[in-house]
């Protein structure tokens, strides 16, 4: 397994982000908002004499072996690192900043903060094809087998920890939870999507094979051109198609405007990209 840095301090800045959110929010109102830590948190409220801790590395042990058979070495290692890490932070906040309540004892805005802000640090995680353990690795495998939504994958392996989390420490806690993975899994599908968008630009100007040039050798992304016709000039025109990233758009845009102030260009969204300089 190749080392990659850029990967391990993105993994390592959703971690952070993660531990932020659970920590300061919803870890101290018992909001056990599915995965191994809330099953863990359930266990350890119903079985005092075991540390929480020891729970959650029980359960994570066997959904390690689980993710290293099924999803493979890269995946399996970046999972046991973060979630090893994800426990660390977490002790390491209970030692510098302890927490004997949440921040306010409105349940409905820790649960939002709380939410909110791990859901984006899972975004960030999960779009490095790693994990914090636990049913984010079941998540995965439903992922890979049925193509569904990683967010929404991990609100189908949630929802039974969230039934058991209302029988346990009472219907509201549970409904609150239940709310909880919904905004969590709409939060990760939305980063993750933020993350993979792409622009799909259509350009008509006069100075189209500068504009072509540019894109080919000074942005490095490839085109396409269609030939066409105005449809109130009845004149010929040529039109390049390229899909580009956020930044490569900008510098694009600039050079247009530029070179040709009446150029036309009409720009959409992609949120995937399948091909020779996207995915190899």
């Amino acid at each position: 397994m190749k080392f990659n840095i850029k990967r391990f301090m993105l993994i390592n800045l959703g971690l952070l982000v993660m531990t932020m959110g659970m920590y300061f929010f919803l870890i101290p109102s018992n909001l056990a908002v599915g995965g191994a830590t809330g099953l863990a948190m359930i266990l350890s409220y119903l079985i005092p004499s075991i540390p929480m801790g020891v729970i959650l590395a029980i359960l994570n042990i066997i959904l390690f072996i689980t993710a290293f058979i099924v999803l493979g070495r890269e995946f399996g290692g970046y999972t046991v690192y973060a979630s090893l890490a994800l426990s660390g932070m977490i002790g390491l906040f209970e030692l510098i900043i302890p927490m004997t309540a949440p921040f306010t004892d409105d349940l409905f805005i820790n649960l939002i903060f709380g939410i909110l802000i791990n859901g984006v640090g899972m975004g960030i995680v999960f779009n490095q094809n790693a994990s914090t353990g636990g049913t984010d690795i079941i998540a995965k495998i439903i992922n890979k087998y049925t193509h569904m939504d990683i967010g929404k994958s991990l609100l189908a392996s949630d929802f039974f920890i969230t039934i058991f989390a209302g029988l346990v420490f009472g219907a509201r806690l549970g409904m609150y939870a239940l709310l909880g993975i919904v905004i969590n899994s709409l939060v990760i599908d939305k980063m993750i999507a933020g993350f993979n968008v792409k622009i799909n630009m259509l350009i008509i100007s006069s100075e189209l094979d500068s504009i072509n040039g540019y894109i080919l050798s000074d942005i490095g992304r490839g085109t396409t051109i269609y030939h066409g016709e105005g449809g109130f000039s009845n004149e010929d025109k040529r039109i390049i198609n390229t899909i580009v990233s956020r930044s490569e758009y900008i510098k694009i845009r600039d050079f247009i405007r530029n070179i040709d102030k009446k150029a036309f260009v009409s720009v959409s969204y992609v949120t995937e990209v399948e091909g020779e300089g996207f995915t190899y």
